[in-house]
């Protein structure tokens, strides 16, 4: 399927590794030139030698650390300077630690704020001028299926995540008139390094090996498997499409069939 995404110019998060790094890797096969941001200088190098090597995009990067103020001025004035602008973003971002939820803290609470919310919001705000001004735009974010329905162990996520999502939707209304779409993904168990440690850490506090853990997580999954990041990398491209221009203000699940029996 031709997406016609040639040329534009895509910001994405997270993007030395994972989802983010998968995102990259399928707008940059489809001819998107891209500024890549997370907190790995090194690792942001690599994966912008190999791209550039594979597929012949512009790649930039720039390190930056969502937990931190100004961390979305950063990256929005990069797109801007190196870049010239940004035709889509993507908001990713690494989810914070597991927690008991009677056990929270406030200073735990305004990291994972400006983590998942306060910094990607910041961002997509400074960069939607340009696209209405354009015409065309696509904000995408990566949030959780713990958006829908919450996890247990993640409280920070499960509000932070959320937060982002509510924001989003009442964008997408302000912006649609001018030819931008705002939409949301919630993935389900992706076989990642992020759900590589979630299974750990529940294995430690249940007493199991991981292996039995993973187990059980994938037998609630009608698909019987995990999803790969490349599939969630491959629903952003065509979100960001213009054959999605139509679709705005909505949050898809992709997880396998989870939610449909959570």
């Amino acid at each position: 399927m031709e997406l016609g995404l040639e040329g534009r110019r895509a910001v994405v998060g997270g993007a030395s590794s994972g989802i983010g790094l998968a995102v990259a890797e399928r707008l940059a096969e489809e001819g998107c030139s891209l500024l890549l941001w997370s907190r790995r200088q090194a690792e942001l190098e690599g994966v912008a030698g190999a791209l550039h090597a594979r597929h012949g995009t512009k790649v930039v990067v720039v390190a930056a650390d969502a937990r931190e103020e100004g961390a979305g001025q950063r990256v929005a004035q990069a797109a801007l300077t190196q870049l010239g602008g940004a035709d889509i973003v993507v908001l990713n971002a690494g989810g914070p630690p597991p927690a008991d939820a009677a056990a929270t803290t406030p200073e735990a609470w305004r990291a994972a704020m400006e983590l998942l919310a306060i910094t990607p919001i910041d961002l997509a705000t400074r960069l939607l001028p340009g696209m209405q001004e354009r015409g065309w735009g696509r904000v995408i974010a990566i949030l959780s299926s713990g958006v829908r329905q919450p996890i247990p162990e993640l409280s920070y996520s499960n509000a932070g995540r959320s937060a982002l999502a509510a924001w989003m939707k009442t964008v997408s209304r302000a912006v649609a008139i001018a030819g931008v779409t705002v939409n949301g993904i919630l993935p389900g168990r992706i076989d990642t390094a992020r759900a590589s440690q979630l299974e750990a850490a529940r294995a430690a506090r249940e007493g199991r090996s991981v292996d039995k853990v993973r187990a059980t997580r994938i037998a609630e999954i009608p698909a019987g498997r995990y999803g790969e990041a490349d599939e969630v990398g491959s629903l952003v491209a065509f979100l960001a499409s213009d054959r999605a221009a139509y679709l705005t203000g909505t949050l898809i699940p992709i997880d396998g069939g989870l939610a449909s029996v959570q």
